[in-house]
């Protein structure tokens, strides 16, 4: 698009992980000069050489990309807008813990000039985008937010992993704090955005949606977690009960399991904390969470209980953990309740070893854990194995792999249900939530 050069419309995207490094991108091959900043001088490093760490993006892609890829944030200064795509965790009480984005606001004061246009990406509760992360730029840059510069919020909807629903093809949340800043960060993400634009009425309901958007989900995963329970007790299997309701033209169909990563285990209480803020208190969010975050424990102990009715000694068993990642086919542990079910089948004395084709020992060292990624260098005979996340290499396995690696009288937990054909006909103990 030459008329963006033209124009000089330069963006710098501040932040290149799940979200940022696919947005940069994006802008690149729409015609734009981006400066992609990140503070990691490594990823800077390997994004030169073609390696996205979190291989979403390919090595041929990122090399044939013209993005400038700096960690010096005073490039960001040369530029029209600039969009801040930061992660926004939480911290052990499950409050927000908006440290990065607070530094990643500073940094921006410290480096910006007269006449940009701020949009921030990351997923926050109603206000943190005017209220927290605009007074801190207006300290760093000595500028007036609104009349020296303007900000925005088009929250992300990056599905890690899905090559269907990306940045191209969604349709994009945009939000100004007046009109005219409304207009053009709206026209600047229709350059990219082929599924269109919904222009919010204040960047309090945008960044209101984001967040409602992860609730929602968590809440109807929520109720089938609770469901699976109920079905355990009478003896019914929760799949097959699913079908049965789904032929209904109006059920909507989640299925049971582990609820991890960085967006809806975590997004929830950004609402939530708002919520108590303000003098309410929040029964169906805060229930849903707990049920959700219980599940790995609840897993854990269905195991020890299928190898106490074998007639095994905890102490002396051995189970397996499979896929360590928050999700199939991404390799990302973050907030990976994989780990919670392996500290959960720990606390009843039983040994774990810890299966991922995905993930580097380096990748989960915070965890404590040591990771085989070879399914067959796995020496061992387990007593059980869980299939936390089926990662597509697992598809390969057939029965024949299994009963190398499994004891004779083994139990097989299959978190979601995937394996089911595979252990039909065998003698093993299968359950699926």
């Amino acid at each position: 698009m030459k008329n963006n050069k033209e124009k000089n419309n330069i963006i710098a995207v501040v932040g290149l992980g799940y979200v940022g490094l696919p947005l940069a991108l994006a802008f690149d091959k729409a015609g734009f000069f981006v400066i992609g900043f990140d503070i990691n001088e490594k990823k800077i490093k390997n994004l030169k050489s073609g390696i996205d760490s979190n291989e979403e993006i390919s090595k041929k892609e990122l090399l044939k990309s013209k993005i400038n890829f700096t960690a010096n944030p005073k490039l960001i200064s040369g530029t029209k807008f600039i969009i801040a795509a930061i992660p926004t965790p939480i911290n052990e009480f499950n409050e927000p813990d908006m440290t990065l984005l607070e530094r990643a606001s500073e940094l921006i004061g410290k480096n910006m000039r007269k006449d940009q246009i701020v949009v921030f990406e990351s997923t926050v509760y109603p206000g943190v985008t005017e209220d927290i992360c605009a007074p801190i730029m207006e300290k760093y840059s000595g500028l007036k937010c609104g009349t020296d510069f303007k900000i925005g919020y088009s929250p992300e909807r990056m599905n890690p992993g899905d090559k269907k629903h990306n940045v191209e093809t969604i349709i994009k949340v945009v939000s100004g704090m007046d009109e005219e800043s409304s207009e053009k960060i709206a026209n600047l993400y229709k350059t990219i955005c082929k599924g269109g634009v919904h222009r919010a009425s204040s960047i309090k309901v945008a960044e209101a949606a984001k967040v409602i958007e992860n609730v929602q989900r968590d809440m109807n995963i929520a109720l089938v977690n609770e469901l699976s329970r109920i079905f355990d007790r009478i003896g019914l299997d929760t799949h097959e009960v699913l079908e049965a309701a789904a032929t209904k033209w109006n059920f909507h169909k989640f299925t049971p399991g582990l609820v991890g990563g960085h967006c809806i285990g975590v997004d929830p209480y950004y609402l939530t904390h708002l919520a108590q803020k303000l003098g309410y208190h929040p029964q169906v969010i805060l229930a849903g969470r707990n049920i959700n975050d219980s599940m790995a424990y609840y897993i854990s102990s269905i195991m020890a209980k299928e190898l106490k009715k074998l007639g095994k000694i905890l102490k002396k068993s051995k189970v397996l953990v499979m896929g360590l990642t928050f999700k199939e086919n991404v390799k990302d542990s973050r907030n990976s309740k994989s780990f919670d079910v392996i500290n959960g089948l720990k606390k009843s004395g039983i040994e774990v070893t810890a299966h991922d084709p995905l993930l580097e020992n380096e990748d989960i060292e915070e965890y404590g854990e040591k990771n085989i990624r070879d399914f067959g260098k796995l020496r061992e005979r387990f007593d059980g194995v869980i299939i936390c996340v089926p990662h597509k290499q697992f598809h390969g396995l057939n029965l024949k792999d299994f009963k190398k690696i499994l004891a004779e009288n083994a139990i097989v937990i299959d978190v979601k249900g995937a394996f089911k054909n595979l252990f039909k006909n065998s003698h093993y103990i299968y359950k699926r939530l």
